[in-house]
Order: C-alpha cells, then structure tokens, then sequence
C-alpha cells in the first residue's frame, strides 16, 4: 500500500495540503494565500479559479517538501470552507460566476422576505439552519434572481451548483463527478436532516431548479479517481470529504457524544457531537451533520463566530498595530488587563446564538490612557468571549457542563488566547500536536474508506497532545470581565 495520505483545506483566505502517515504524523504541509475580492460594502467573493490555482500549486509544493512522488499517495481528502457558493459549466469545468463566500451578506433581503412570509420554522425543522445569509441556499437564489437566463441553462444541463468541495472533485476527476458529502449538503437549507437527501419542499421555496445539485453522499468512500490533474498521476481516489468543522471535530478524535471542539480561523466554530441524535437548540444554535460513515450518521450542534482571526488580521492589515499576526501575543501580554477596554468583534455581522447580520465592530471603555496593547488584548478577549456565549448555550441545550475542550486552527498557537477561553469557559482546553485538524480529519476520512486506518480506534490511539490549559482566574474577575462584555453586545446591538 502506498505510504501517505493527501489532504486538501480549502480554506476562506488559502489553501493548504498536508501529507499524513499512519502515525498522523504530518510529514509535509504547505499554505498558499489568494485574493479575496469585496465588490461592495457587506460582499464578499472568490475566483474559483484562483482557488484551482491555488490548490494545483500547494499540492505540487507539498509533494516537493515531503520529498514524495505521486505514486505513494495512497488517497486524497478534502476538506473546505463550507458555505461558499459556486456555479459552474458542467462540461467544462469553468466557474460561470465568482463564488459567494460564506461571510457575503448581501441575501439579507431574501432572508426577510422568507421571515416575512412564515417560512423560518420549515427551515429550521427540516435543516436544523437559520435564515441567514451565511447559508448557501439564498445564495443559490440570488444568482438566479439575478441572471434570469440560469433556470433555462440549468433545465439543459448546463449548470452545476457546489460548495467547494463538489467544485475541487468536479476538478480533480476532471467533471466526472459531481457530488458532494452530507456535511456539506447540510449548510445549504437544503437538505432534510432526517432523510439526508435534497428537500423538495424547500428547494421550491427558494425556486432552485434539482437539476444543478450533486449527489449526496457520505464522508469516506470513493467518490472519483484523479484524471489529468497537474503534478499528480491518474487514478489515485478521492475518498474522504467533510466541511471544514466537522472534518476538524472528526481529526480531533471526538467521536463520542459529548466531546467537543473549537476552531480557531478566521471565525471560530464551537462543535458538539450530539451521537445519533438531532438534539434541536432552544438557543439558536446550529443541528448539523457531523459526519456519516457507512449507514451510520452521526449529528452535532454547532455554534459559530464570524470573526476571529479575521479580527487579528483586521488589526495587522487595516489598523497597522502589528507586523504580523503572530505579534498580538507579545504586544496583548505588554498589558495586564484591557481595562476596561472591550471589542465585540461584529465585522461582519454577529453569528450565533444572536444572528444579527446588522451589527457591526464594537470597541466600548477607551479613555485617554488606552493604547494599542489593550486594544490588542480586547481583540483576544473578543475571540475568547464569543465562545464563551456559545458554550453557554450549548451546555443549557445539551443539559450537560463541558469539562473538556480540544481547540484547534491557526490561532490557537496563542498561548495567551487559550489561557483566556480557559478562564472564560472555566473548563481545561487542551491543543493537540497536529492544530491543522481539518486537514488531518479529511486525510482520516479518506484513509478509513481504503483500509489505511482499520477503524476509529487506531485513529483514536494516534492522536497526540501538545499542552493543556487550565483556569486560573477567580470567580469575582471572571464575572466582572463577562458582564463589561455583555454591557458591550447591548451596545453593539442597540446600534444595529
């Protein structure tokens, strides 16, 4: 058998390739940044083929790094930011328009008019989703409200919707398949959460022609094999695929019900297995599909930020206060406290469990003596504050207190960052060795469907800890910080 496995991230700002062996031990891995374009206040979009670009490129440089030639790639996994809407010629494999990105709100209308007219509580009961923008469904509709020629090319074949991950398989076997996982399908308001299949009902809610949908299929079997694809050869399988969340709930080992985590990217996403049971949240969390494995399905509950690295890169690139991203630390621990100093970081609105696509960046307490390092730490503790609330809400949903956090994501390297969520949340989080877990979930994923990995336990085993966090600070601090924070969401909210 061949010696490792490959797995794509496809990421909101890049995208990385990561060589995994049977010890999970990444042997190489390699990111490539590309252009993201925001045509008007509250858009934004991808080049579906800067993406392609991107992906061919970090595949050729993470083989070259590895030192490994295409034959030993035993399986390829994919994993991608999930939302992310494309559109493209089923023949040619050519984008027909920009993909809108997950965080574009600009179907804020169309989410209100739906409000408006009843139709949430269908939503909500059949997809375990909210109406927002966030989602691919409304997406879907706006190009077609926008380009009325589309349902007549779609009725001829000539269309094809995806996440992005559909869009890369579509690339990779080139335009054999199309298909996608039910992970992803489940982000699209699409898909019934019972029957795992497309919905009629909703599909004509949103005047989504059937046409244009992938098949839906589960996280780890063969979906294609590689065909004419730069840098690798024919004919290796592509066989593991999950959004990015539910591909790093699965590479951070929480296969039971009860184990959880967070990814720290540019939002921050809190994941809860749930097991096989759709628990649905009393506070405006997320169900979703966790993953399916065989005839086995398993749910979570999820809770997301929009912003969270994106604050840290807001601060780098807009503001000029560091260098580089990693600079926050340094200059947030010059400071003992923000005092006083909040950042309720709604750059793009504020996700669950308040869905206020209206709200905007919030920074509450500046005085005359605030400087740069307690905006600095405000921003950290910004991040660390949002998944306080969603935690919050998970535990009231799931009627369980969580005693365990595996975190994960590029900013979960902070150190200062996760000593604060551990304040926060009161609870032990724990970083493994491997943090590019999305990634090594896809590689697991499509290791399990060839036999690389005998079954979940030997994943399990393998799986390596780097550091562990525990609270520290007192119940009176804690409380003031939480309420100085809560003051600053009324705020932001009452602004909206």
């Amino acid at each position: 058998m061949a010696d490792v496995i490959l797995a794509i991230d496809q990421g909101t700002t890049g995208t990385t390739a990561l060589l995994v062996d049977r010890k999970l031990n990444v042997i190489a891995k390699t990111n490539q940044e590309f252009k993201q374009y925001y045509p008007k206040p509250g858009w934004v979009e991808h080049d579906l083929d800067d993406i392609w670009k991107s992906t061919i490129s970090v595949i050729k440089t993470v083989l070259n790094k590895g030192r490994i030639k295409g034959h030993q790639i035993a399986a390829i996994g994919i994993t991608n930011q999930r939302e992310t809407t494309c559109l493209w010629n089923p023949k040619t494999g050519q984008p027909l328009f920009r993909a809108i990105v997950w965080q574009c709100r600009r179907t804020q209308d169309i989410c209100q008019q739906l409000k408006k007219a009843k139709k949430e509580s269908i939503f909500r009961k059949k997809t375990g989703l909210l109406l927002d923008p966030y989602f691919s469904g409304t997406k879907i509709k706006w190009f077609f409200d926008q380009h009325h020629d589309l349902y007549q090319k779609a009725k001829e074949g000539a269309v094809f919707f995806g996440t992005i991950d559909s869009f890369l398989v579509s690339k990779l076997t080139r335009q054999k398949a199309h298909v996608t996982d039910v992970s992803n399908a489940s982000r699209t308001l699409l898909m019934n959460l019972k029957t795992l299949d497309w919905d009629s009902e909703l599909l004509d809610l949103l005047s989504i022609p059937k046409e244009i949908l992938p098949s839906i299929r589960s996280c780890s079997e063969i979906y294609g094999k590689t065909k004419n694809v730069e840098g690798l050869p024919d004919d290796i399988p592509i066989c593991g695929m999950a959004g990015d969340q539910q591909a790093a709930l699965f590479g951070q080992g929480c296969f039971d019900a009860g184990e959880a985590k967070c990814t720290y990217g540019t939002g921050s996403f809190l994941l809860l297995n749930t097991g096989s049971k759709i628990i649905y949240s009393r506070h405006r969390l997320l169900s979703t599909v966790a993953w399916k494995l065989k005839d086995a399905v398993t749910y979570a509950l999820e809770g997301s930020a929009f912003i969270a690295g994106a604050a840290v890169q807001w601060l780098r690139d807009g503001l000029h206060f560091i260098p580089s991203a990693a600079d926050i630390e340094a200059l947030a621990q010059s400071v003992k406290d923000s005092e006083g100093v909040v950042f309720v970081p709604a750059l793009t609105g504020l996700g669950a469990p308040y869905w206020n696509s209206h709200a905007r960046g919030t920074i509450t307490g500046i005085t005359r003596g605030t400087t740069r390092a307690h905006i600095a730490r405000a921003t950290l503790e910004g991040i660390a504050f949002q998944n306080y609330d969603l935690l919050e809400a998970m535990q009231k949903d799931s009627g369980k207190k969580l005693s365990l956090l595996k975190v994960d994501g590029g900013a979960c390297q902070n150190n200062l960052l996760m000593q604060i969520q551990s304040d926060l949340l009161q609870t032990t989080v724990i970083r493994p060795k491997v943090i590019e877990t999305t990634a090594l979930g896809a590689a697991c994923l499509a290791g399990l469907a060839i036999g690389f990995w005998k079954n979940l336990s030997e994943i399990k085993k393998a799986w390596q800890l780097e550091k562990k966090f525990e609270p520290r600070m007192n119940s009176k601090s804690r409380q003031h910080h939480i309420d100085q924070w809560h003051r600053a969401i009324r705020q932001c909210l009452a602004g909206c």
